[in-house]
């Protein structure tokens, strides 16, 4: 018996100190507006907006492609934002002292990724 409570013990400290997680990409979501088709310039104002908006630095790489960089203390995400006038994906490109590893990385990471989503589409509302 405890064996048992002992395994118990070391089975719930250890699940509950993991702290990294599957990477989250968010892949060929629509491109939702308030009524009108968006064009390629307003669907790359409404990520930048989005992602300035949460402290990341946006910059466009070329038409269809912008990368977001968020730095929080000593840990930076970074993103690539591929997008048309139809779909928009955030992927994952690079991190600093976020303890990727085969797909997985720190927990908050894919919070980040959640709400630079969550923004994207309410400016894409706007349009």
């Amino acid at each position: 018996m405890l064996r048992i409570i002992a395994f118990a013990v070391v089975l719930t400290l250890f699940v509950g100190g993991c702290t990294t997680r599957p990477v989250r990409d968010v892949e060929n979501q629509p491109v939702v507006t308030a009524g009108k088709a968006a064009t390629m310039e307003e669907v790359e104002r409404a990520i930048m907006r989005a992602g300035q908006g949460l402290g990341w630095v946006m910059a466009p790489v070329k038409p269809g492609m912008v990368t977001g960089r968020l730095e929080l203390r000593a840990h930076i995400a970074v993103v690539d934002i591929s997008y048309d006038t139809r779909t928009f994906s955030i992927r994952y490109k690079d991190s600093t002292n976020l303890d990727y590893v085969g797909g997985s990385i720190h927990k908050n990471y894919n919070g980040w990724i959640d709400n630079l989503e969550r923004e994207i589409r309410a400016n894409l509302l706007r349009i």
